[in-house]
């Protein structure tokens, strides 16, 4: 009997990011909201079709128009009431949700768990009320069905969603009140002739107590009592610590999905609890990275569990969602024919569920010519010279702890950098990119297709530079950037330019809304053949006598917004990729930098799951940015900029990076990030985010000051630096200026006023 096969979730943006194109011209006024849901269901029906040609288990419901934790709050009925009440079909009041409307600000914006996506929180509150909208699902299976496809319903539940949440500090004592809604969901899925539903609990693989199982065991008889049979899934860690696996299983779900790419040594303690009914799900398709599944290993794992409990309650599955995926290898014809083979988008991994179920079911003598070829591309891989680089590992074998550590400590350094750089207080700066305009694509474009030459395209962005730098001595901003004309992402750049990186053409994935990345694919030992931004640096300092930050993004963050070769530990990788970044900061300062940004916007996103894995992380994480900036002059000022970081867990680690100047995103949180620092005050100079530039709307001056004020409350004013959440290359000129211009008057006002004594 050949086991049944499952994916988890599909790649949502489209084959060619036709959602992306929609959204935008929607929010633009060029469509109207016909237009936008032709697309997105065009866009679904081949997701699901791609998948049905391979898979048993399609999933329906996944998809989403932004995002799907957003999709779910909007289901139960979570509506902050600054949003007002909007009826649930009203799109714009949907979208406002996520980017904001005038005078109200939008939901904040995350890392969903440890990976590249964004999710927007869910505000709960003590007297929070949930009702059930199932027209999300419903409309999706009568899509699905008009296709031939059966598809499987795709639900959030009710733990992960609560605790995703904030403004409620516990969480679960709504979730009675959850589940009664969750209860009418399942409850109408099951009149639509639903058999059966992924319910997604990715936050019980997280370090879970015994109270919160005990009320996740109630919550999930009481749904599981409704009627659909529930698959309860997990992923992104394992559940093998702690007894949770044990407690999952005891209450015998109808299926239980592990993730065995991150945690393959999760199956045995599973087969030795499971009881006489439960199904299991294999996921053993890795859904976050792109390489080749070895078929070997996987079938090992799928014998022991089909010896123990037959092919008939197995599941072979993606290990999560094909969301962090690009759908197609095969088109990437200029990537190199022998790296193309070793590797699987979502398209390749839906074939290989298949080829997974053939061979499970084949007698041993007939794997071989069915895995031929699987095998074959495995085993080149593992054998090819292009991924060993003898010097770059006789460089990292050489390093010592000294190698690490700046050569002065930071109040020897702050005082030599105020005497080179004479700032005023509260100095004000950005984070680096400047929009990224049609006519810098549409150049882009040109010079890729040949149609540019190299001449033409330099004098281009020169001329970028210049008006990006002469705007912002307009505004009055005192520390400057170049605008990053020339990059088209900040990864992305400098993987073009380093040894080991390949880059794809269409191996986009979603980050969040419409906004979509292409993460290069890190495949060999990595070195720096030569400078990378000095040229850039050098032109737009020229333009100007204030400082011109050097811009560089960090080695952490280079390798988790890049899909990572899995053949050696992460942590090496992430030592070769900081000495590559490390010369070109050397190159930075002999141009003359005296200020020098190495941005690690990732940080905070590679920090495992599971507190045993933490300080392990955090440790070489952190050591490999010192040792990248270990070797800048005392009187060169280092800054970072961190996303998204949630600090109370890392607040230690976060000071040991030594970073002159830290800026992280603040403005959502209304400086609450703040509070980790409570307990023991940052050390250096900081700047807390004061303009979101996730959402369209222009802050008022007036909403500025307030937010400076209270980071003055809890940073003394001496170490404040005045700056946006992030980089401004996804907004419109048009939204810059005055945002920027309001940035700069907040911080005269606040100049004029005298300091929290």
């Amino acid at each position: 009997m050949i086991p049944r096969t499952a994916v988890l979730g599909l790649p949502r943006i489209g084959r060619n990011r036709e959602l992306k194109t929609a959204l935008e011209a929607y929010w633009a006024g060029r469509i109207d909201a016909g237009q936008l849901q032709s697309t997105a269901r065009q866009v679904r029906a081949e997701a699901w079709q791609a998948a049905a040609a391979h898979v048993d288990v399609v999933p329906v419901g996944d998809f989403s128009l932004y995002d799907h934790v957003l999709d779910t709050a909007w289901a139960l009925g979570a509506i902050p009431g600054r949003f007002g009440e909007p009826d649930g079909d009203d799109l714009d009041a949907y979208f406002a949700l996520a980017r904001g409307s005038v005078g109200v600000r939008p939901l904040e914006l995350t890392k969903w768990l440890d990976t590249n996506y964004h999710y927007l929180v869910p505000e709960l509150h003590e007297q929070q009320r949930f009702q059930a909208r199932a027209g999300h699902w419903l409309g999706q299976l009568d899509e699905a069905r008009a296709l031939g496809i059966e598809a499987r319903p795709v639900l959030l539940g009710p733990l992960s969603f609560l605790l995703l949440g904030k403004r409620h500090h516990r969480p679960l004592q709504l979730l009675d009140t959850a589940v009664e809604a969750y209860t009418s969901l399942l409850g109408t899925l099951e009149q639509a002739g639903v058999a059966e539903v992924q319910l997604d609990e990715p936050l019980l693989a997280l370090d879970r107590t015994a109270a919160e199982l005990d009320a996740f065991a109630e919550a999930f008889r009481a749904l599981a009592a409704v009627g659909p049979a529930l698959s309860l899934t997990t992923y992104f860690a394992g559940l093998h610590r702690d007894g949770a696996l044990e407690r999952l299983l005891a209450l015998e779900p109808v299926e239980l999905h592990l993730d065995l790419v991150r945690a393959p040594e999760q199956l045995d303690p599973a087969l030795a609890a499971i009881g006489q009914t439960t199904r299991l799900s294999l996921g053993l398709v890795d859904g976050r990275n792109v390489w080749r599944t070895n078929p070997d290993a996987a079938l090992a794992l799928i014998d022991r569990a089909t010896a123990a409990l037959g092919s008939g309650r197995v599941t072979i599955g993606s290990s999560c969602s094909l969301l962090h995926v690009p759908w197609s290898a095969a088109r990437e014809s200029g990537i190199d024919p022998q790296l193309r083979g070793w590797l699987a988008f979502a398209d390749e991994k839906l074939a290989e569920l298949r080829l997974l179920a053939l061979a499970a079911d084949a007698p041993a003598s007939d794997r071989g010519p069915l895995l031929k070829e699987a095998r074959a591309e495995v085993e080149e891989r593992e054998r090819s010279p292009r991924t060993h680089d003898p010097a770059v590992r006789d460089r990292l074998a050489a390093l010592s702890p000294d190698t690490s550590r700046r050569a002065l400590p930071y109040p020897e350094r702050a005082a030599l950098q105020r005497a080179r750089l004479a700032l005023p207080e509260l100095p004000t700066t950005t984070i680096g990119s400047f929009p990224q305009t049609a006519e810098i694509r549409r150049a882009r474009a040109e010079h890729r297709a040949g149609r540019l030459d190299d001449c033409g395209y330099q004098r281009f962005l020169e001329e970028c530079i210049a008006e990006v730098v002469s705007a912002q001595e307009r505004i009055g901003l005192d520390v400057l950037v170049h605008g990053e004309p020339e990059r088209n992402d900040m990864v992305e750049y400098f993987a073009e330019q380093l040894d080991g990186f390949a880059i794809t053409a269409h191996g986009w994935v979603q980050s969040y809304g419409s906004r979509c990345v292409k993460p290069p694919i890190l495949y060999g030992d990595v070195a720096r053949p030569a400078a990378m931004t000095v040229r850039w640096w050098r032109h737009a300092q020229s333009l100007t006598k204030r400082p011109m930050k050097g811009m560089l993004t960090g080695p952490v963050t280079i390798l988790q917004w890049s899909f990572v070769r899995d053949d050696q530990p992460r942590e090496q990788t992430c030592a070769q990729i900081a000495l590559a970044i490390q010369d070109e900061i050397a190159d930075l300062e002999r141009a003359g930098a005296a200020v020098i940004q190495v941005d690690e916007a990732a940080l905070r996103e590679g920090l495992p799951l599971q507190q045993a894995d933490r300080d392990r992380y955090l440790t070489w994480a952190i050591d490999c940015f010192r040792l990248t900036t270990a070797h800048a002059r005392p009187e060169t000022q280092v800054h970072t900029h961190m996303c998204y970081s949630e600090f109370a867990d890392m607040v230690e680690h976060v000071v040991r990076l030594d970073a002159d100047v830290l800026s992280i995103e603040a403005s959502r949180s209304g400086m609450d990030i703040l509070e980790a620092f409570d307990g023991r005050p940052y050390p250096n100079e900081i700047g807390p985010g004061v303009y979101d530039i996730h959402s369209p709307r222009v802050p008022e001056v007036e909403e500025i000051e307030q937010l400076l004020t209270a980071a003055e409350a809890r940073i003394d004013r001496g170490r404040l630096w005045v700056n946006p959440d992030c980089g401004l290359k996804t907004r419109g000129w048009q939204e810059v200026v005055p945002a920027l211009e309001h940035l700069v008057e907040a911080a005269r006002r606040r100049r004029a006023v005298a300091g929290p004594s």
